[in-house]
């Protein structure tokens, strides 16, 4: 972290430099800055608390609140990062890591994206209350409204698509992957399962005791069910062979219209 920082300050110093010195062509008026730090702050106690920390940036009323010796946290937003004390956290909207407080490399984009997470680390939301209740999970990718949003100490999770694993609380075995609009929606503890497809898996309620992983990939494939693991395929094999057949056709028509023509080296 120390040599990142000494880079990063040797170049921004020689930015600046060069920067500032044609000063007869700044824009006028000049913008804010100018504050210890290198920090920015604009809007209704934004960095009010900061003391020692460096270059942040705060957008919004009471955004980056509590940071005192944190660096580069970047706010904007109302109430953006309110209770952060951490570094290197970027919240954009309303309430977007709220109350995060010294949880690390979290990045949070649409309103109350992360809005609950306090020391989870490297987390990535994108989408309005995506990761919404997320508090101590770590290294989950949220990309979607309300994309894993009851996700509270689950980790490494990735859910992409509206309301995809919007029921995640935890995983005892492993970790989900979901991508479609609310694929594996209805999942809570349930691990190691992957879905593909929009609805995909949208109800297994899987748990770790009764099933440990599960696979779906299709539109609406694997629907809920109740048999054994043992008595089901953990593919749809329906969706699969429709997606594999429509992969395959336009090859097979092209290698037919090539057999179709005259050989003309016979």
């Amino acid at each position: 972290m120390k040599n990142t920082l000494n880079i990063f300050l040797l170049n921004l110093g020689c930015f600046a430099f060069g920067a500032l010195a044609p000063l007869a062509q700044a824009v006028v008026p000049s913008p804010d800055g100018g504050y210890p730090g290198g920090n920015t702050a604009e809007g209704q106690a934004a960095l009010a608390s900061v003391t020692t920390g460096l270059y942040n940036s705060a957008f919004g009323i009471y955004s980056l609140l509590s940071l005192t010796d944190g660096k580069f946290c970047t706010g904007v937003g109302a109430g953006t990062l309110l209770v952060n004390t951490a570094d290197s956290n970027t919240a954009t909207g309303a309430g977007a890591l709220l109350l995060n407080s010294t949880g690390t490399g979290n990045t949070a984009n649409g309103a109350f994206a992360l809005f609950s997470n306090t020391t989870g680390d490297s987390n990535t939301a994108n989408g309005a209350s995506a990761l919404f209740t997320n508090t101590t999970g770590g290294s989950n990718t949220a990309v979607g409204n309300g994309a894993l949003a009851a996700n509270t100490n689950g980790s490494l999770h990735t859910a992409v698509g509206f309301n995809a694993l919007a029921s995640n609380v935890a995983s005892e075995s492993g970790v989900n992957t979901a991508v479609g609009a609310d694929a594996l929606s209805a999942n809570t503890i349930g691990g190691e399962n992957t879905a593909v497809g929009y609805f995909a898996l949208p109800s297994a309620l899987l748990a770790p005791s009764t099933q440990p992983w599960a696979s779906a990939l299709g539109p609406a494939s694997l629907q809920p069910v109740t048999s054994p693991v043992s008595d089901r395929c953990p593919v749809s094999l329906p969706s699969l062979a429709k997606w594999v057949t429509a992969a395959i056709s336009p090859i097979f028509a092209i290698n037919q219209s090539i057999l179709a023509r005259p050989n003309s080296y016979s």
